[in-house]
């Protein structure tokens, strides 16, 4: 099995478009590495799922922010993968439901929003600097000095048909073609906004996963890590920033 040493400082980002597989992705690959996973669109789907219960317009930027700051929103590293916790209990039930879904790009464009959870990302990767991380500004903005940086990518028709599959796999209703439409508005939204806007990190590997199995994408972000770990710090020297 492939591990990285445990001296050794290191973080990890993927980023890149909704519907690519980067969750699936990058978590596998953690296991593989016994690095940590961080799964930053869990943190937005919950701070979405809390504004929700709560009844608060989802465009209510700063009530949507106060209620995630509220919740002290953090992970439950002793389960695989992490449980997103929220007042102290889990909130994974809440996370991949049909309300969310429809919800969480716009919560997620709310700058007063990001500014609460980027905060809460850069401690966990002070205080668990071994670690992979996945979002849409994860490289440009909350690790842009982050040991590799890998840009996720994959077809629009590709990207439609992942999502059907993992619909269906759920019991749930899939239409490709409404997912396909869903997913080009997403990615408009994203790239647009004004704050965190998706965008490939300046140094970011390339990864088109297209025409890659789910193994494949995860060994080619093995190796990239792989190839970070041989040049990062040892925890000696990177101590101060480890939280």
């Amino acid at each position: 099995m492939t591990t990285i040493p445990p001296s050794r400082h290191l973080i990890v980002t993927i980023d890149g478009p909704a519907g690519t597989g980067k969750s699936s992705v990058a978590r596998a690959a953690a296991s593989r590495l016994h690095l940590e996973f961080l799964d930053t669109g869990s943190m937005y789907r919950a701070a979405t799922a809390l504004a929700l219960d709560r009844g608060i317009p989802v465009r209510d930027e700063h009530a949507v922010a106060a209620s995630a700051a509220d919740a002290h929103l953090r992970f439950d590293w002793t389960t695989d993968p992490p449980t997103m916790l929220a007042h102290g209990r889990s909130i994974a039930h809440r996370l991949r439901a049909p309300d969310v879904d429809a919800s969480v790009s716009v919560v997620a464009s709310l700058p007063a929003v990001r500014e609460v959870l980027v905060g809460l990302q850069q401690a966990i990767g002070r205080s668990h600097a071994r670690l992979i991380t996945e979002g849409r500004d994860q490289g440009s903005v909350v690790f842009p000095e982050a040991d590799a940086k890998i840009y996720l990518h994959a077809s629009p028709a590709a990207r439609a048909r992942r999502r059907a599959d993992q619909l269906r796999a759920q019991g749930r209703h899939a239409d490709e073609a409404e997912i396909a439409r869903e997913l080009a508005e997403r990615d408009d939204r994203d790239s647009r906004r004004a704050v965190g806007p998706l965008r490939r990190p300046e140094g970011a590997v390339d990864l088109d996963t297209s025409d890659l199995t789910f193994e494949e994408s995860v060994d080619a972000v093995i190796e990239i890590a792989r190839r970070a770990a041989e040049q990062a710090l040892p925890f000696a020297s990177a101590a101060g920033n480890t939280g």
